[in-house]
């Protein structure tokens, strides 16, 4: 959800459009730095949450941090954001912070899996006493990025030193893209399989539902409206109906347009797929 005018604006936009868990930005995504939040604004998103009955269940990083980078100060700024990121979750009570792992730009898998596992204990270690859960998104593999093969998520959760402070956020487009074919019955469960066997599906914190532009293993991170793109509404069905996922919050990322009547459609879609 948007978050123009402040954060406290993001709860209203999500009743607006049936929403009952949101996913937000806490500050300008594409800047390293921005003002805190004020206490008037974090005292105002708090009451809206109450009062409207939205669970603010995730905030997510900014997308210029890097915690695999080779480039010291890149990776010195990626950390202090992260931190901040961190502190920013805390002060509006939001459960999980979502973050890619990072992109190694041409050092090497090995290299960059490293760096991230430095990344995060370093974060820990500066903020030992934060309440978030550090939840790591499945990603599609784009450039240098990673994150689109569970076996890397895994290394990076059996490295830190703190797993507990941990979880997974998994994003059904990524996740496509990356080269899991969950678009048939058998390779949803096979999908799922190979995830509880490699990291185990009590670490999934929420999901990402989004359709993919692009095609299976395409590795290129495009999303598309529910059903209307490459992944199509099986999937869709199979996740909504998967009853060890009855209770995890599922967030929309697809498109926007004017007056979130897409999110209203895609809601609908979704929900329509719930067998009673």
């Amino acid at each position: 959800m948007s978050i123009a005018g402040g954060v406290s604006k993001a709860p209203g936009r999500a009743r607006e459009v049936g929403a009952n868990a949101i996913q937000l930005f806490t500050k300008n995504n594409t800047q390293w730095r921005s003002a805190p939040l004020a206490d008037k604004e974090i005292a105002a998103f708090h009451e809206n949450v109450r009062a409207l009955d939205v669970a603010a269940f995730a905030s997510h990083t900014c997308y210029l941090i890097n915690l695999a980078s080779p480039d010291e100060t890149i990776l010195q700024k990626s950390r202090e954001a992260f931190a901040d990121e961190m502190d920013r979750a805390d002060a509006l009570d939001i459960p999980n912070l979502v973050f890619h792992p990072g992109a190694h730009t041409g050092a090497g898998e090995e290299a960059g899996l490293q760096r991230i596992v430095d990344s995060l204990d370093w974060a820990c270690d500066q903020r030992p006493s934060a309440k978030v859960t550090l939840t790591m998104e499945t990603t599609a593999g784009q450039g240098t990025g990673l994150g689109h093969r569970f076996e890397q998520i895994a290394r990076i959760l059996d490295s830190v030193k703190n797993p507990d402070r941990f979880g997974v956020c998994v994003d059904t487009c990524h996740i496509f893209a990356g080269g899991y074919d969950i678009s048939t019955e058998k390779g949803y469960a096979d999908t799922m399989r190979e995830f509880d066997r490699l990291i185990g599906v009590m670490r999934i914190r929420l999901f990402h539902v989004n359709d993919s532009k692009t095609p299976l293993g395409s590795r290129v991170d495009r999303h598309e409206h529910i059903g209307k793109g490459k992944i199509g509404l099986a999937a869709f069905r199979f996740l909504l109906n998967d009853r060890r996922f009855s209770g995890t919050p599922m967030i929309l990322e697809t498109p926007k347009g004017e007056g979130g009547e897409e999110d209203k459609i895609n809601l609908k879609v979704l929900r329509g797929l719930i067998r009673e």
